[in-house]
């Protein structure tokens, strides 16, 4: 069976971790990248990198397909804004699952998240659009994460938790069962995270 086209937008190492999933997945066939001015001309895994993304329109009349792969720490600004310009010029912003990870059909996973291998998304889970679920990462039973969100290599969100939307839980840190962290937080790594947490708040030492 042939592979779908899809474009990738980024071009640094998260890009690069996003085509070996894509790979793996074996659904889509990386048709070249996108990334800074600097970045045009290179090869990211034997794929180029085309252009820009002020260059993304002259693609879509061929290329259905296209997943947002800038990574996200600080911010998650550049993934909303490409997310937001990758679906207003039409493109359609798959989900993309390892087959090395394990996502229960009892969850529900949004347009252009990708779910990295190892990682875990137990029944019941409800992750949004435009994620990141990092390499060995797990999401447990009836918990939410919201958009533009990414849950980081082998951090654990416990059942029931929900994390809003715009949040980054760094690697290792752990969200006790039932707690909610409000939209735009940032969990530093290897936090254990104990109870509810305001929007905005930034976790980056001790236990919270």
């Amino acid at each position: 069976m042939s592979r779908a086209p899809l474009l990738l937008v980024g071009a640094g190492g998260h890009a690069r971790a996003c085509l070996d999933v894509i790979e793996a997945d074996g659904r889509f066939e990386v048709a070249g990248l996108f990334g800074a001015p600097s970045e045009v001309g290179n090869e990211v895994l034997g794929r180029r990198v085309l252009g820009t993304d002020e260059d993304l329109a002259g693609h879509v009349a061929r290329i259905r397909h296209a997943l947002v792969a800038v990574g996200q720490i600080r911010t998650s600004e550049p993934r909303e804004r490409l997310f937001a310009r990758l679906r207003g010029l039409g493109f359609e912003l798959p989900t993309v699952i390892s087959p090395h990870a394990h996502v229960s059909p009892h969850a529900t996973l949004g347009a252009g998240t990708i779910v990295m291998h190892g990682a875990i998304v137990n029944a019941g889970a409800r992750v949004g659009a435009n994620c990141i679920l990092n390499s060995r990462s797990l999401v447990e039973h009836d918990a939410q994460v919201g958009d533009h969100s990414h849950v980081s290599t082998g951090a654990i969100v416990n059942g029931a938790a929900r994390i809003g939307a715009r949040c980054f839980i760094g690697s290792g840190a752990i969200v006790r069962e039932g707690v909610a962290v409000g939209d735009d937080c940032v969990v530093g790594m290897h936090q254990a995270v104990l109870r509810d947490c305001a929007p905005g708040s930034r976790l980056t030492g001790g236990v919270r």
